[in-house]
């Protein structure tokens, strides 16, 4: 305890500097405000390349989904006005497909038609399939087939015997459906059409960038469709020359093409070959239009890529099939052929049989024995051509 009279604590005495007390967090701020003190900002982190390769992927994405809605509109406006066109009735002569394309065996028949006068009086009004096509897609075995059908052989419609090609004139689409079915039995049912307008096709193969066609053999054509103006130069113009070998072709040089029914250089050339210029024209179109690359342009052509043509299938069927063509590792080609009887027409022959099973894969493909000639049917695999 403490002594009598003393303070039970100690006083220092002291003084505090003058000025203000420094409180924490105020140090060093507003050095602008405050007589020019330096400041320590806290400063942000720099942008790495981690964030902005990661800005840049999903602002692709988003970009990609924007382009691919942009895209499916377009095609889906042009596949509508495409079911528009096909005739009414059609699509009654077409089997039901079980299941979807991107897993099932798939027939479809493609027709050609050309209503351009071609120096041919009549030729306006004549609708006779000029190339008819069967594509048959076989995504478990990974593999196209594309299965032609001369259009002078013989078959019986509407209880007469007439060529194939007739059909087409006499009953549209429909009846042309009906005769293939009956021509190739069950086993190769109809189940959709492509109807390809052979006039205005050439407007898709320029909107694709043309395409590249193999020339069996040097052409020299007869003379039609002039490319001159005056009658004069017409008649000194001896006709359209194709060199043998590979040419890119746009489309008016891809519809001359296909139209040449003479070839002055070649004496044995029928209009079997003119089918197969067809053919040969129509596969290579849809197959560049079905190309993958094909996506980046589809906000733009979507719709007026399908302008030429007429069809029962669908936004989603075109999806599938560009899918299953991405992805086969084969493509074969196929035709049925028969003896000529003199009369223009070709008579179906046993061969044609063994030929509908290597279509559906059940046997593999064969070549056209030697001696049948032009008209021969077999298959050939790939980048191989008919002899």
């Amino acid at each position: 305890m403490a002594a009598s009279g003393e303070k039970p604590y100690r006083v220092y005495k002291g003084g505090r500097t003058k000025g203000k007390v420094p409180l924490s967090g105020r140090e060093d701020r507003g050095s602008d405000r405050d007589g020019g003190r330096n400041v320590d900002r806290r400063r942000r982190k720099p942008w790495t390349w981690r964030r902005w390769t990661l800005l840049a992927i999903v602002a692709l994405i988003a970009l990609f989904v924007i382009w691919g809605v942009a895209g499916y509109l377009s095609v889906s406006s042009g596949v509508s006005d495409a079911n528009k066109r096909l005739p009414p009735g059609t699509t009654q002569a077409l089997t039901k497909q079980n299941g979807l394309i991107l897993d099932s065996p798939t027939n479809i028949l493609l027709l050609g038609t050309d209503h351009s006068n071609n120096g041919q009086a009549g030729r306006s009004s004549d609708d006779h399939s000029d190339s008819m096509m069967l594509l048959r897609t076989d995504p478990g075995r990974h593999r196209i087939t594309y299965l032609s059908i001369p259009r002078d052989l013989g078959v019986t419609i509407n209880g007469a015997y007439q060529k194939i090609n007739a059909a087409m004139q006499l009953g549209g689409p429909r009846l042309a459906i009906q005769t293939v079915d009956g021509l190739l039995g069950s086993q190769l049912p109809i189940e959709h059409v492509v109807v390809v307008d052979f006039s205005s096709f050439q407007k898709l193969i320029d909107a694709v960038g043309g395409i590249d066609i193999n020339v069996p053999e040097n052409i020299l054509s007869n003379r039609f469709d002039c490319p001159y103006s005056t009658a004069t130069r017409c008649q000194q113009w001896e006709g359209w020359r194709f060199h043998k070998g590979v040419q890119h072709m746009n489309g008016h040089t891809a519809l001359i093409y296909s139209r040449i029914r003479e070839n002055r250089l070649d004496p044995a050339w029928t209009d079997f070959k003119r089918s197969q210029n067809q053919q040969a024209v129509m596969q290579a179109t849809l197959s560049k239009l079905g190309s993958p690359m094909r996506f980046f342009s589809l906000p733009f052509s979507g719709s007026s890529l399908l302008a030429p043509i007429s069809t029962d299938l669908t936004t989603w069927d075109f999806m599938q099939l560009a899918w299953v063509k991405f992805r086969a590792g084969e493509v074969v080609h196929c035709r049925l052929g028969g003896s000529a009887t003199g009369n223009g027409f070709i008579t179906s022959t046993q061969e044609n049989i063994q030929v509908v099973q290597e279509v559906l894969g059940n046997s593999a493909p064969q070549p056209p024995a030697p001696g049948l000639g032009l008209f021969g049917p077999g298959c050939v695999v790939g980048n191989q051509t008919f002899k």
